[in-house]
């Protein structure tokens, strides 16, 4: 279906892994995947379901590395899991039927709200602070929002699971982001299946990126959870208004 040069996978394969090293730290990976893979000529459904084949080699890794590092256990979120995976099935089903021209308006605006709040809340996501959403708002309100999001079209997925997971269950960032990495595995496995089955997939290409995607997401959790919130936080912040400048100046 799509011919792509040597030289051409290669370079996506490098954006992978830069994009897995960027994205287990802050999120917003697909801030560099997604646009690398329309310059491919790669038309945009084929690259939202080869995106999240691609992607879901990253976000594994990450949320190995926070589990080994005893960050996270699917246990202690096996609800806000299974809500998760609804959601993004259901946005993954409703992208392939609609375009995605609503979210694509909102993202700019979000994107800028978070990093805002992270550049001016110099202590937020320090420590534990008292939860803004009850266990069961978050559960089943703003994780399934977020699934869908992520499974309609994706970029900033991973700040909204930690800001939902700093603000709404009043988490520190390291524990944040762990959670934020195992929900976004569980977002992208769910629209990745559907993308699967609606037959959007390049496979040759995203097995290819999903090499890069492992071993840079495996650097940036490792690096996450011995650098702490210092280090999280300004990668959040810097990412928020790449991506924010992404959507002003080059849509």
């Amino acid at each position: 279906m799509l011919d792509l040069s040597l030289e051409m996978v290669a370079m996506l394969v490098a954006v992978a892994t830069l994009a897995g090293f960027v994205d287990a730290i802050a999120g917003g990976g697909g801030l560099l995947t997604m646009p690398a893979m329309l310059m491919a000529n790669i038309p945009p459904l084929f690259m939202l379901g080869t995106n999240k084949l691609q992607a879901t080699a990253g976000s594994f890794s990450a949320s190995i590395t926070m589990i080994l590092n005893k960050k996270i256990h699917p246990k202690e979120i096996w609800q806000a899991i299974m809500t998760c995976f609804i959601g993004a099935m259901l946005g993954a089903i409703a992208v392939q039927l609609s375009p995605p021209d609503l979210l694509t308006k909102a993202i700019p605006f979000l994107i800028a709200m978070i990093g805002i709040y992270y550049l001016f809340a110099p202590n937020l996501g320090k420590v534990h602070t008292k939860p803004r959403l009850t266990l069961n708002q978050w559960r089943y309100g703003a994780i399934p929002l977020i699934g869908f999001y992520d499974g309609y079209l994706g970029p900033g997925t991973g700040m909204f699971l930690g800001l939902s997971g700093v603000l709404g269950r009043g988490y520190d960032l390291i524990k944040a982001t762990a959670v934020a990495k195992l929900l976004n595995f569980t977002s992208n496995i769910a629209s990745l299946t559907f993308f699967i089955i609606g037959g959007k997939v390049l496979w040759s290409v995203g097995f290819a990126m999903m090499i890069g995607q492992f071993i840079g997401a495996s650097l940036g959790a490792n690096l996450a959870v011995k650098g702490g919130v210092a280090f999280i936080r300004p990668m959040i912040v810097l990412m928020c208004f790449a991506m924010l400048s992404k959507y002003v100046f080059f849509s």
